[in-house]
């Protein structure tokens, strides 16, 4: 079996761009891959233009880890978000072509089940005004949905630290989330690497009372000193990695034992199998895995997956359930989250098939979402002709 063409389809919506990609065989089956680049759909549909016919046509799907070592070191230069991103819709692609032509769902060919069913927690449902009556009235409509967890981010467009009439703020929403859900629900505290390591130790202090499963990049990515100097003075669990892209760039992370639980994206990491060979690396230092997942329903399929047959998986991140209805429909067949949890697909491959209707009747879209702008939140960023940046 053979690759014989690799094809991309964009899907637009309020905030994000969702890429789709196929990848088609000599054999008639095919295998899907997604990611949502953020602010960068056009660098990636770039990338693909010249590693398409120079890695990929002519591939054994079958033949993943040949695959991924060409595209990570054939170009010689060091890879970054961009190329990680598109390795990863051809690898998850593949899995999905394995699954399809064995007749299996991509789990069993991973390893297998480890767990019945799949902890699920919600983001994207707090696209309300920034007030606590909004932000609990919000929050209750996640338990409606049948949620046990949820994460989200009270910090504004905070950037390094925040004055005093912000940072109490900050915990009468958290106090209104709380309030909402009652103690038996997750709350997870999402900093969007904001802080530096003293604004981000007096937050992780003020909100410790609320009982957070874990405050999430509370330091900027880059400089993991500053995120082990944090570590050492908040009490909550830490979780990070959305912003890692390759497994080399987790050794000093590692070696530090500045986090409980990392969270590499599977879409921008290289696909599954490179997913796979982190979490067996973290599992050696007990550290555990709750891959981030801002993606359509293939990048969920692919999170679904890997979870089922992860023994340090925690909890999976979905933002569909509070997304526009195309979103799901692009391409429909995940389980639905019932009383907090996914169950595992069971059909073959991913077991999600592309509607291309569906994305043709949703355009790419011009999107800028800067997490740092006022009322990011709202997840409002498609940008008209007359817009300008500021």
């Amino acid at each position: 079996m053979k690759i014989v063409d690799v094809k991309t389809h964009v899907m637009g919506t309020a905030w994000r761009n969702i890429t789709f990609v196929r990848v088609l065989t000599d054999e008639g089956l095919e295998g899907l891959g997604e990611v949502r680049m953020l602010n960068h759909t056009d660098a990636l549909l770039g990338y693909f233009a010249e590693a398409v016919p120079n890695h990929i046509l002519g591939s054994d799907p079958f033949n993943v880890e040949d695959l991924v070592q060409r595209m990570f070191r054939n170009d010689f230069a060091r890879v970054g978000e961009i190329a990680m991103s598109a390795i990863s819709t051809v690898e998850i692609a593949c899995w999905d072509i394995m699954g399809k032509a064995l007749g299996q769902p991509v789990y069993k060919l991973l390893g297998g089940a480890v767990r019945n069913r799949i902890k699920a927690y919600a983001n994207g449902w707090y696209t309300v005004e920034r007030t606590p009556q909004e932000f609990h009235a919000a929050a209750r409509r996640v338990l409606e949905k049948g949620y046990q967890a949820l994460k989200f981010d009270p910090f504004g467009e905070g950037f390094y630290e925040l004055d005093r009439p912000e940072k109490n703020k900050v915990i009468e929403l958290v106090e209104a989330v709380y309030d909402a859900v009652g103690p038996n629900v997750e709350i997870l505290i999402e900093m969007h690497g904001r802080f530096n390591p003293a604004t981000a130790v007096e937050m992780a202090r003020e909100l410790e009372r609320f009982k957070p499963s874990w405050v999430e990049e509370p330091v900027p990515p880059e400089n993991l000193a500053a995120l082990k100097k944090a570590s050492e003075k908040i009490t909550i669990p830490i979780a990070t990695g959305e912003r890692i892209h390759t497994r080399y760039d987790y050794r000093e992370l590692f070696e530090l034992q500045a986090a409980d639980i990392v969270q590499p994206d599977i879409t921008h990491f290289g696909g599954l199998l490179e997913t796979k060979k982190l979490a067996a690396w973290a599992e050696t230092y007990y550290i555990l895995v709750a891959p981030h997942n801002v993606g359509g329903p293939v990048s969920t399929a692919a999170a679904l997956h890997f979870a089922a047959s992860t023994p340090n998986f925690k909890i999976q991140e979905h933002f569909n359930d509070f997304a526009e209805d195309w979103v799901k429909a692009a391409a429909p067949g995940n389980p639905e989250v019932i009383d907090g949890y996914f169950a595992l697909p069971q059909a073959p491959g991913l077991g999600v098939k592309l509607d291309e209707a569906v994305i043709q009747g949703h355009p790419q879209q011009r999107i800028f979402f800067n997490l740092f702008a006022e009322n990011w939140h709202r997840r409002q960023a498609v940008q008209s002709d007359s817009t300008t940046s500021s």
